[in-house]
């Protein structure tokens, strides 16, 4: 859920800090107090398109920043930021976003730098806006299918990923033959050029680690009188009359003789016969390594030589010895295919073939059980349509058949369809025209598929605009059971639905220094009596508007007692 929101020189909020609760909270006040622009600041704060008009005159940027709380251990929000190498401790997501006046933004997620397109995924698993004339999720038809695989749950996400499988393979295989199927030329031209390649790597005759072995033998000779004085003065400091092994000798004959007069220097002659020997061996190899050095001028010219020709085959075949030989294979391995490809492209055929009726019959299955859920979804929406007074709509989920022309989620076009006037046949979703209905049909599909999505938090930016009475209190009633299980914030100018509010939150605007100034404060109980009797009767409020506010609160009170 949003624990806080803080907002800075946003719009014509200079700078304001609001703390939201659990279960569901109204906004309301006067026209152009600065309510849509909290939700407008929450909007961009999830990944939503900013612009310079949003950074308040004169200042140089706009601030938001929220605090959201996962009380959910499985919830999405932790994959992905997983993914995105983002820390979520105790369940805590900050989200930040500054709007430069020059039109750049700056994201962060819990400190960490990010890209819109990051802040936008993760903000989509937990805020949900939804506003009366702004197209969201469930009115993108390209998104119902999405939307119906959920409702599935378990039984539909293993249908798919069966038919993922061999759709995979299926694919993989088309690709194959459709590289082989190219025209002649195009293949022609392609054959002369993996020849050519394969005819220059092999005939540089590489050997593995060829380039490094080289690299080094290069070094040595290089360095020949760095190595040659080196080893001699090692070998010298060594070996010889009153040198190191000599005194080391001289030391050990000294010791030797004091084992019988005390037992304590027996492990002290052990190890210093130990080292000796020791030293005697590496002065040996010393003296093979210095005795081994020889400085051969034409063999450095030739390794210089063959590093050059590595190297100009590097430049166009990889980055090592390796690499090429590697890819030098590939292309030999092509260049049989192309040779070979009517025969190639016929054992290819007869695979395809039996994978696509694999593939067709997982399909179907999958189409069958999306039925099977369509029609329990269908079910389901009825009854949220007629718990909103709209018990004459049909609603139907129609499905189109993409045949064999397999798709990644399978051969399912799925769309919503709706009327909404008895006698009239079901049109597709996205052509509801009617404010009112399309409020109640959004809010019926959002009571079912938040339940499916797992978003933390829903907004409503006046989507109860056109509706009055008995369907402005179901709407309320609704609402408030969406809230139990996910938090609700919304805007709105029916009292019935700030009455069912279990946080009023009132959006007042003053003028400081000229400027105009935004302020929100928590209603008390009183106060939410008289700012339902505002929304009630305008401008003049009565006793009689105060008392029918109370009678709301009442009404709403006992609603809540049910429900809970």
């Amino acid at each position: 859920m949003l624990l806080e929101l803080s907002i800075k020189n946003f719009a014509i909020i200079e700078s304001l800090t609001v703390s939201f609760e659990t279960g569901m909270t109204v906004l309301t006040g006067e026209t152009g107090a600065g309510k849509s622009i909290i939700i407008d600041a929450i909007f961009l704060l999830t990944g939503g398109r900013g612009s310079i008009e949003f950074v308040r005159h004169g200042e140089k940027r706009a601030e938001i920043e929220g605090l959201l709380s996962l009380e959910d251990d499985d919830h999405p929000c932790y994959n992905i930021a997983q993914q995105m190498g983002i820390d979520i401790t105790d369940g805590m997501i900050i989200l930040r976003r500054e709007i430069l006046a020059s039109g750049k933004s700056v994201c962060r997620i819990n400190g960490k730098l990010v890209t819109i397109a990051i802040l936008r995924e993760i903000g989509r698993t937990l805020v949900d806006i939804h506003g009366q004339h702004e197209h969201q999720e469930l009115l993108h038809s390209d998104l119902h299918l999405s939307l119906l695989d959920e409702f599935g749950g378990e039984e539909v996400k293993a249908a798919i990923h069966e038919y993922g499988q061999l759709y995979k393979s299926y694919k993989e295989l088309s690709k194959k033959v459709e590289d082989l199927s190219t025209n002649e030329q195009q293949m022609a031209q392609r054959l002369d050029l993996l020849k050519f390649q394969l005819h220059e790597i092999q005939n540089a005759n590489l050997q593995p680690g060829e380039d490094e072995s080289l690299a080094q033998e290069k070094r040595e000779i290089s360095n020949f009188e760095k190595l040659h004085h080196g080893l001699e003065a090692a070998v010298m400091s060594l070996k010889g009359e009153q040198k190191g092994l000599d005194w080391l000798g001289l030391a050990l004959t000294h010791v030797e003789g004091l084992t019988t007069l005390r037992d304590d220097l027996k492990g002290v002659y052990d190890s210093l016969a130990s080292n000796f020997y020791i030293i005697e061996d590496m002065a040996h190899e010393l003296q093979g390594a210095l005795d081994s050095l020889e400085y051969d001028q034409g063999r450095l010219n030739f390794i210089e030589g063959r590093l050059h020709e590595i190297s100009r085959l590097k430049k166009k075949y990889g980055v090592s010895v390796n690499d090429i030989i590697e890819y030098g294979a590939e292309i030999e391995e092509e260049i049989e295919k192309i040779d070979n490809k009517d025969s190639i492209l016929t054992s290819y055929a007869k695979q395809l073939d039996g994978i696509k009726e694999d593939v067709l019959v997982e399909a179907e299955n999958l189409s069958a059980i999306r039925k099977k859920y369509a029609d329990k979804l269908t079910t389901v929406i009825m009854q949220e349509l007629k718990e909103l007074y709209m018990e004459k709509t049909k609603f139907t989920i129609e499905f189109e058949s993409l045949g064999v022309n397999f798709q990644k989620n399978g051969i399912d076009g799925v769309e919503f369809y709706i009327s909404t006037n008895p006698g009239e046949p079901p049109k597709q979703l996205t052509k509801i025209a009617s404010g009112g209905e399309l409020s109640r049909i959004m809010l019926a599909m959002k009571s079912i598929f938040s339940r499916h999505q797992g978003v933390t938090s829903i907004i409503f930016d006046e989507v109860d605009t056109g509706v009055s009475g008995r369907v402005a209190q179901a709407i309320a009633e609704k609402m408030f059971r969406l809230s139990i299980g996910s938090q609700v914030l919304c805007i709105s100018h029916l009292p019935q639905v700030a009455a069912m509010a279990d946080t009023h939150l009132y959006i007042t605007k003053s003028e400081r220094n000229g400027r105009t100034i935004t302020d929100v404060s928590i209603l008390s109980e009183d106060e939410k009596v008289k700012e339902i009797a505002r929304m009630i009767s305008g401008v003049e409020i009565t006793d009689l508007t105060m008392q029918h506010a109370r009678e709301l609160l009442e009404m709403a009170d006992s609603m809540k007692q049910i429900n809970v």
